[in-house]
């Protein structure tokens, strides 16, 4: 064999594994994508490279597969059900203290999942692999939370962090645990009642108006006396 024909095989040799290596690396991407969705380019916006956010995204999933996890019984989840739709009840009358029930109620409901539930980042970490697309809404809820610690939250913003909490409570319960709309605060006798415009965090990308976080059609609600 000529010293040319062993450079061509050698070159071709290395094609090969660099045409592998790259078809590698684009499936991996591609896969990392397709499980972490908005959280992949939130990582890829927040970290020096790409490289690193798809190394902390494959150390994510690493550290997840150490969990156990456990499903819900039917009675965990029925029972689940019940009381966020008592708690969503409530908040006529206690907007304010409902969302710091809608944040415990979701923080035991990850914890019998299996997940840790310390550090709100470690939270965070661990449910960006099985729930990337619901966890806008649970940052969105937890800084609307703390912000209501501090007594800053208006009543609107409290209304919009309990339909950020259902959205990662219906994403971990696995089915929507209230089929109504979020009903409206109480209001004194008399008082006028400025029109709102619509929330877009009433809505997912996609979705009509007029429908809940699940797609559903928003019933109409109706004065007593037209009843």
């Amino acid at each position: 064999m000529s010293p040319t024909q062993i450079i061509v095989i050698v070159i071709a040799v290395l094609v090969v594994v660099a045409v592998a290596v790259a078809a590698r690396s684009v499936a991996r991407r591609r896969s990392l994508r397709n499980r972490f969705g908005p959280e992949y380019d939130r990582m890829v916006a927040e970290r020096d490279s790409r490289a690193a956010a798809e190394r902390e995204l494959r150390e994510r999933e690493r550290r997840h597969s150490e969990l156990s996890l456990t499903p819900l019984s039917p009675d965990s989840r029925a029972r689940y059900a019940a009381a966020w739709e008592e708690l969503q009840a409530r908040f006529i009358d206690s907007p304010a203290d409902t969302v710091g029930e809608a944040d415990e109620l979701v923080t035991r409901l990850i914890a019998e999942r299996g997940y840790p539930t310390g550090d709100f980042s470690d939270q965070i970490a661990h449910l960006s692999v099985e729930h990337a697309r619901t966890l806008t809404h649970y940052r969105d809820a937890h800084e609307i939370h703390l912000r209501n610690t501090r007594g800053e939250a208006g009543t609107e913003e409290l209304r919009q962090a309990v339909v950020h909490y259902r959205a990662l409570f219906a994403d971990l319960l696995g089915e929507e645990p209230v089929r109504h709309r979020l009903p409206e605060q109480r209001r004194p006798e008399g008082a006028h009642r400025e029109p709102r415009e619509p929330q877009e965090a009433h809505l997912e990308p996609g979705e009509p108006e007029g429908t809940d976080p699940g797609g559903r059609r928003l019933e109409q609600s109706h004065d007593a006396t037209n009843r």
